[in-house]
């Protein structure tokens, strides 16, 4: 019979399901066919589902159900398992074999882990008369004899397996303590696998003694009498365990040590997990942590264990800081012309710092709008901070990052130091329009650097936002939603016309709404008064996309948020400059779709000379263009600029070509030029800081941490998300309030609780009489 070949059906990806009578069934996952005999050896068969399942041989486990009987898995682990099942099963020709990696398991399936009591105890299986209960130490080789299994009748059938108290994945710590001469090279190391032997066995220890020079462990049940000692080996590094005591005589309950759960294992437990989810949240680690090892832990253990692995992953938040010198000097270093300013405090405490690379600012200089958005965002690192960011639009309309800055804060101060340096680094001949809000002083700040030579745009998104909290009346929900709508109307009304029909149509809504918005300065916010260049962009929220790229870098370290927005941004123009090689049309795609849109409304058009150079071009309105001077009274020329169907009507009358008359902003050869540079790489962002030319060392400390009032996230959504529904009670159908507060239904709780008339009460008939006399 030894060499009688079975198929094994091995099985993997799927998941465990109790039937109606007890018997686990295994659906989903992939199916393999191997052919095995006594002779086949147990590394050979792992090598080759190892292959088969793309699994690592050293995590791989191998489970069976012995013939007839589908309660309990059977593991696979040495050598005489392998025989043993071949045994078993030789008179089925074939046996299902389940193969798991890492030790994990289906969560409904009842998998066997180690046990407290280190006994295994035999299950299901009726002992013979002449066959005493078989016991052993569970890390103990234990072998069961064939004679033993010959003594069974075919319906009698032996399972070994260990108390169910521990979750799965811990079975392949069991053995990461074997005994006496057991060798480790550092007590770390010993520790280590002392911590993951004793959670595989569910127990907790203390130490006796914890030095340089040797350990001494017991287990935390008083009167127990399993111990370890372990100590340096003489004249080396190496540590040895020198006595065991492998037994326990403690009852047997699992003890809830707090030390267990220490955030180092649990750091070193999660890291993989956090590297694949940087979001992952506290309360999934707690659940994933009791679920798979069995360990309790608290939030706050499982947030302080989540900030050490990532400090494993990425390094330390306090040493990033003191990289700031270096890595400013190698972003100049890896990218020519490039600006990298960093500023301290006195104490030395980080203050701020600015970064635009050579790639943006050629970038911006040669081929964008003189347009910039600026905008900020908190910062959710250890050491919190605000990103300060002035972004362009590309002739594509997509968003072009030109300059970033890391504050302490977002105060008028900083906003000043960016918009300074953002001067020195970026220089253009053409007055650039800001679109910004007026909050921090930016409205100061503008004015003194940039004079006369720029103009300031307010988002649109943020002077929304200030209407809705500044009315002061209980409007509706529908009643606000019409106000933002008439106010983004005006914004972009052309004319002047158009403008006050839509701030009268706000003034029929709320007198003090239309009030608010005439006080607002339109003259920088409204189409018909704007003098800038704004090209139908009206908030500052252009940039959302830039903030969309910190979403996986948070809550890293200074200098890898920074490298984090570098890689982003190398990408981004790599990607752009690649596909761009492709368009064979002289406009980008997105401008050449809307001029071929006007165009075609061209078409049916009227135009009539008024005289040199100045047409009449009639429609459902009447409007007047000036060829020469790129310009129509519609304003949507001026705008875009991109020629209006108005002057395209006129262009075409003439017999010249659209296209000669688009923003050169706009054209494929202002895209390429836009991304003609590359972003390099910068290495070695972890280097400590060595700077030969200075002879004092820089040593930059973190800001002071602080717990700030609000850090609510900036919301950089549109029109829709400004207005929030106002409570409308249903008692009166007032706003404002609910039934419960409403005080009229508490005028008539308080009517109907009045007391009764008593006889006394009541008037006597002469002055009722007296009452209704005329």
């Amino acid at each position: 019979m030894g060499t009688k070949k079975i198929i094994a059906i091995c099985q993997s990806g799927g998941e465990f399901r109790t039937g109606d009578d007890g018997s686990l069934v295994y659906d989903g996952g992939e199916a393999y066919a191997v052919d095995v005999d006594h002779e086949t050896r147990l590394d050979d068969l792992k090598q080759e589902l190892a292959e088969m399942f793309q699994y690592s041989v050293d995590s791989m486990l191998i489970k069976y159900f012995l013939p007839g009987h589908r309660r309990t898995l059977i593991s696979v682990s040495r050598e005489k398992d392998l025989q043993r099942m071949v045994h078993f099963c030789e008179d089925s020709d074939q046996v299902e074999v389940f193969i798991v990696n890492g030790g994990m398991v289906a969560a409904n399936a009842p998998e066997m882990s180690g046990s407290r009591s280190n006994m295994i105890s035999i299950s299901e299986a009726p002992v013979l008369p002449d066959t005493p209960l078989v016991t052993a130490q569970a890390d103990d080789t234990i072998d069961i004899e064939m004679d033993m299994a010959n003594q069974l009748n075919t319906d009698k059938t032996i399972c070994l397996t260990k108390d169910e108290k521990n979750p799965t994945v811990a079975m392949q710590w069991q053995n990461t303590i074997t005994g006496v001469n057991q060798r480790f090279s550092s007590f770390p190391e010993f520790r280590d696998a002392l911590h993951k032997y004793s959670i595989a066995h569910g127990f907790t220890y203390k130490f006796k003694k914890n030095d340089s020079q040797r350990v001494s462990v017991v287990c935390k049940a008083e009167g127990c009498q399993w111990r370890i000692w372990a100590s340096k080996v003489a004249s080396t590094q190496l540590i040895c365990i020198k006595k065991m005591v492998g037994i326990h005589t403690c009852e047997g309950t699992t003890l809830k040590a707090e030390h267990r759960a220490g955030r180092g294992w649990v750091g070193s437990i999660i890291k993989e997990k956090l590297k694949l989810s940087p979001n992952y949240k506290p309360r999934d680690i707690v659940a994933d942590i009791e679920r798979e090892y069995g360990v309790q832990l608290n939030y706050s253990q499982a947030w302080r264990a989540k900030g050490l692995a990532r400090e494993q992953l990425h390094g330390s938040h306090k040493e990033a800081y003191s990289q700031l010198p270096f890595f400013c000097n190698k972003i100049i270093e890896t990218n020519p012309g490039s600006v990298a300013k960093l500023t301290t405090k006195e104490d030395s405490s980080f203050h701020r710092l600015f970064v635009s690379f050579h790639a943006s600012i050629s970038g911006f200089e040669r081929g964008c709008r003189p347009l910039i958005f600026l905008d900020s965002t908190p910062l959710n690192s250890k050491y919190q901070g605000v990103l300060l960011t002035a972004t362009a639009a590309d002739g594509d309309d997509g968003i072009f990052p030109v300059a970033f800055a890391i504050v302490d804060d977002e105060t008028n101060d900083n906003w000043h130091y960016f918009i300074l340096e953002l001067r020195s680094a970026v220089s253009t001949s053409q007055q650039i329009t800001f679109i910004a809000n007026f909050q921090n002083g930016l409205k100061e700040t503008l004015c003194e650097i940039y004079g006369g030579g720029c103009y300031h745009g307010y988002c649109l998104h943020y002077l929304a936002e200030k209407l809705n909290i500044d009315l002061k009346e209980p409007f509706s929900y529908e009643a606000r939603r019409l106000m933002v709508q008439d106010l983004y109307a005006a914004a972009t009304a052309s004319k002047l016309d158009a403008f006050e029909r839509c701030t009268e149509s706000l003034k029929a809504i709320s007198p003090e709404a239309y009030n608010w918005v005439i006080r607002s300065e339109p003259d920088h916010w409204a189409n018909a008064f704007f003098a800038g260049s704004r090209y139908n962009h009206i908030s500052s929220n252009f940039g959302q996309p830039f903030y969309g790229w910190l979403s996986d870098a948070n809550e890293l370290p200074i200098t890898q948020i920074i490298d984090a927005l570098r890689g982003k941004m190398m990408d981004l123009y790599y990607k752009r400059r690649v596909d761009s090689s492709q368009w064979e049309t002289r406009l980008t795609p997105s401008m050449e779709e809307k001029l071929k849109s006007e165009t075609a409304k061209a078409h049916s058009l009227q135009v009539s000379l008024l005289d040199a150079g100045t047409f009449e071009v009639r429609s459902e309105s009447v409007d007047i263009v000036n060829v020469d001077h790129w310009d129509c009274s519609c304003k949507g020329w001026q705008i875009t600029g991109l020629p209006c169907c108005h002057a395209i009507a006129v262009i075409l009358g003439l017999g010249r070509d659209p296209y000669d008359f688009c923003s050169r902003y706009l054209t494929a050869e202002s895209y390429h030029l836009t991304y003609s540079e590359s972003i390099s790489p910068v290495p070695n962002v972890e280097k400590p800081v060595t700077i030969e030319s200075q002879e004092v060392e820089i040593l930059v400390t973190p800001p002071p941490t602080r717990c700030p009032a609000s850090r609510k996230k900036r919301k950089h959504g549109g029109s829709s998300d400004i207005i929030k529904r106002t409570l409308q009670c249903s008692n009166c159908k007032g706003l404002g309030h609910n039934k419960k507060t409403c005080r009229m239904a508490q005028e008539d709780n308080e009517e109907a609780s009045e007391p009764v008339l008593l006889l006394t009460d009541v008037p006597r008939e002469e002055e009722l009489t007296d009452s209704f006399a005329v």
